[in-house]
C-alpha cells in the first residue's frame, strides 16, 4: 500500500539559521502580498473600467489566478518590485504564490457551490505580526542525515534538530519512503519541519479481524466501547485554564500593540504574549498525543469499528458545551480512525446521524421518545434494563449494521437516499454561472468586484 505520511521534527537552528529561516518566511509573506495586490487592483481596475461604459475587449486585461500564471508575473516583476530575491530561494516565493492560488480557487469554488463546507472568503492580507512563519521546500536538496540529528534544507544548509530522526531515516535507508517536500513552520516560539513522504507500507491485520465495537464518544468519558471499556476524558484544558487565566491577565495588563495610533508593543506585552502560547500549545500537544493513543489502539485490535455521524459544529452552537466539546475533538477521532483503520486492514461504519442510539435499548429495541442529557442511567420501560446511557448506545452503534440490514459504502453513510418529505420548506439556492460574455466572474467582496 502506497500512502502520503508525514514526518514532523523540532528544530534546533543557530542564530544564523533562524535569521535564514525568518527571511524565507517573510519572501513567503511578501510574495503572496504581491500577488494578492495585483489580483485586486485588477479587480478594481476592471470594476471601474465597466462603470465607464466599458466592456468586452474593451476592459483591461483579467490576471489569472492559477500558480503558472502568479509565477510568471513574479518572475517579469520580481526585479522591480523584490532586487534582494535572490538571497532566497525560489521556492519560498512559490509558497507565498501557491498561498494565493489556493485562496483564490477555495473562494471561487465556494462561490459557485463546487466546494462542501462553509462559505470561503476572499483572501486577505498577511500581516508581518500575526501570520506564522512558513515556507515550503520541493525542489532542492532535501535530506535527512545519516547521523539521525540533522537535516538539511536548500539555501539554509544542515539544520541540527531537537530530536531523533530515525523513524523517518529508517524507511528512507529501507527505499521504503521518498520525501516529497519539506515544510518549515514556527510555532511558539520553536522551529519545525515536516517532511511530506510518499511510503511503502506493509498491509497490517488487526489483532481481532473478525469482532465488531462500537464506540460512543462523549464528554464525562472520551469513549465507552460495547466491550465495556471506558476511555476517561483527560481534560487537558481544563487542567490548564487556572494558568491559562493567570498568563492571560497578565498579558492584558501589558501594553499591547495599537493599530489606531500604530504603537508597537511593550517587551513584557511580547513576553507575556509568547507564555499564553507556550501554554496553547502544549494543551494541543497533550490532546493530539491521547487521540493518536486511543485511535491507534482501537484501529490496531479491532477489524470493524461503528461510530456516529455527529454535526460537531452544530454541537459548539451551545455556550455551555462548546468549551469541552472542542476539548474533546470528536472530529479529529473520527479523521484519525478513517485512516488508521485502513491502514491496519480495518473499517469503519458510519450510523446515521438520526439514529437513536442513546434512546433506544440495546435489549428489545424500545426507543424513548425523551432522554435528557442529564439522564446517565438508561432504564427501558419494556423489559426494565437499567444500563449506563453511554454503555448502551455503544452497545447499539455494534449492532447497528445487523439491525439496519445494510452496509454503508463510503464509510461516510452518503450512499443512503434521504428519506421522502412534504413539499415546501426551505429549498436550497441554485449556484449561478459567473457569468459574463468575456468569462468575467462577478465577484463582490471587500469592495472589490472581478
Amino acid at each position: 500500500m502506497v500512502v502520503v505520511h508525514a514526518y514532523r521534527f523540532a528544530l534546533d537552528p543557530t542564530p544564523g539559521q533562524t535569521r535564514d529561516l525568518e527571511r524565507h518566511a517573510g519572501a513567503a509573506r511578501f510574495a503572496y502580498n504581491w500577488a494578492l495586490a495585483r489580483v485586486k487592483a485588477n479587480i478594481g481596475q476592471r470594476a471601474a473600467e465597466r462603470t465607464y461604459g466599458l466592456d468586452g475587449d474593451q476592459l483591461t486585461p483579467g490576471v489569472g489566478w492559477n500558480l503558472p500564471a502568479l509565477r510568471r508575473a513574479w518572475n517579469q516583476a520580481k526585479g522591480e518590485v523584490a532586487p534582494w530575491w535572490g538571497e532566497c530561494s525560489k521556492e519560498a516565493f512559490n509558497t507565498g504564490l501557491d498561498g494565493v492560488a489556493r485562496g483564490l480557487k477555495n473562494f471561487g469554488d465556494s462561490k459557485s457551490g463546487k466546494r462542501a463546507g462553509g462559505k470561503v472568503g476572499f483572501p486577505r492580507f498577511k500581516s508581518r505580526r500575526r501570520a506564522t512563519p512558513s515556507v515550503r521546500f520541493t525542489t532542492g536538496v532535501i535530506r535527512v542525515e545519516p547521523d539521525r540529528h540533522h537535516v538539511t534544507l536548500p539555501r539554509v544548509g544542515r539544520i541540527k534538530t531537537h530530536e531523533s530522526t530515525r523513524k523517518l531515516a529508517r524507511r528512507l535507508e529501507a527505499g521504503t519512503a521518498r520525501i516529497l517536500s519539506a515544510t518549515v513552520r514556527r510555532e511558539a516560539g520553536r522551529w519545525y519541519c515536516a517532511f511530506t513522504v510518499k511510503i511503502h507500507r506493509t498491509q497490517a491485520t488487526p489483532t481481532r479481524p473478525a469482532q465488531r465495537v462500537g464506540v460512543d464518544v462523549g464528554i464525562t468519558t472520551l469513549a465507552v466501547l460495547s466491550t465495556g471499556e471506558c476511555v476517561p476524558n483527560p481534560r487537558h484544558l481544563n487542567k490548564a485554564l487556572r494558568g491559562l487565566r493567570r498568563a492571560s491577565r497578565t498579558l492584558s495588563r501589558r501594553q499591547g500593540p495599537d493599530r489606531r495610533t500604530g504603537a508597537r508593543p511593550s517587551k513584557r506585552w511580547e513576553t507575556a504574549r509568547r507564555k499564553v502560547t507556550r501554554l496553547h500549545t502544549r494543551v494541543a500537544n497533550q490532546r493530539r498525543d491521547e487521540l493518536h493513543k486511543l485511535t491507534t489502539t482501537l484501529a490496531g485490535i479491532y477489524g470493524t469499528i461503528v461510530v456516529e455521524d455527529l454535526n460537531v459544529a452544530g454541537m459548539l452552537r451551545n455556550r455551555k458545551l462548546a468549551r469541552h466539546l472542542a476539548d474533546a475533538c470528536f472530529g479529529e477521532i473520527r479523521r484519525q480512525l478513517d485512516y488508521k483503520t485502513r491502514w491496519n486492514g480495518g473499517l469503519v461504519e458510519v450510523a446515521d446521524r438520526w439514529f437513536p442510539s442513546s434512546k433506544t435499548c440495546s435489549a428489545c429495541q424500545t426507543v424513548k421518545p425523551k432522554l435528557s442529557l442529564a439522564t446517565r442511567v438508561f432504564t427501558c420501560d419494556a423489559c426494565g434494563v437499567v444500563l449506563d446511557r453511554d454503555l448502551n448506545a455503544a452497545i447499539n452503534l455494534k449492532q447497528y449494521v445487523a439491525r439496519s440490514g445494510r452496509e454503508t459504502v463510503n464509510g461516510r453513510g452518503a450512499d443512503q437516499k434521504t428519506e421522502p418529505g412534504s413539499a415546501g420548506g426551505c429549498e436550497a439556492s441554485t449556484p449561478h454561472h459567473f457569468g459574463g460574455q468575456d468569462g468575467d466572474r462577478s465577484l463582490v467582496t471587500a469592495g472589490c468586484e472581478r
